[in-house]
């Protein structure tokens, strides 16, 4: 599941523990992104070791590995990101996780339709996002290849493309409503630590 965590908090952590349960997960993987392709350089973007840090404080000792590999990658889209990991764990089976916000504008990503034939898809259910992500251009395609919400924990069976849509009641916190409440919240955060999938030091920003 990517994101830019800028900062992780406690609604990322409610829709991964219900991911991981609905899914059945060994353990589910936060891709703490260096930077999103489809915004713009973000004025109140924390370093990315900070927004780390606070990705690993708020998985605690849960099944959920906070991870900047797309830093040590040296990938800047998810289409190029998932290659490389699955030539790198070709044990591993992978399934990507996005909130429906992403797959409303999932058709604007690089090969789209060529990550959804690379792995099955998990969509998250976000308040407010639904309507647009059911209408979006990428559904328009992808409608055909929905399987039901109860059969998820068979994921690993389906051939892809494959999307399943998963609910989980609702976590009004938010990364923008924490900002605003502490701008300076990034200053505050543990010193130098190792990423929990590539074992290396934090990336230095």
């Amino acid at each position: 599941m990517g994101g830019s965590f800028n900062p992780a908090h406690r609604g990322h952590r409610h829709v991964s523990l219900g991911a991981i349960r609905a899914l059945a997960l060994d353990e589910l993987w936060w891709l703490v992104s260096p930077g999103n392709p489809l915004k713009d350089g973000a004025g109140d973007m924390a370093p990315l070791a900070a927004r780390l840090s606070s990705a690993q404080a708020m998985a605690g000792g849960s099944a959920i590995r906070p991870t900047a590999i797309e830093a040590a990658l040296g990938t800047r889209y998810t289409a190029d990101t998932l290659a490389r990991l699955r030539r790198r764990f070709p044990r591993a089976r992978f399934i990507w996780i996005m909130g429906a916000d992403n797959l409303a504008g999932f058709h604007r990503w690089r090969d789209w339709r060529g990550i959804a034939a690379t792995l099955p898809i998990a969509v998250i259910a976000r308040p407010g996002y639904m309507a647009d992500a059911l209408r979006a251009p990428a559904m328009g395609w992808l409608r055909r290849f929905v399987r039901p919400g109860d059969q998820a924990r068979c994921w690993t069976t389906w051939s892809p493309p494959a999307l399943v849509l998963l609910r989980f009641r609702p976590d009004p916190t938010s990364a923008t409503g924490l900002r605003l409440a502490e701008p300076d919240w990034h200053l505050h955060q543990p010193g130098p630590q190792r990423d929990r999938i590539t074992r290396r030091p934090f990336p230095k920003d």
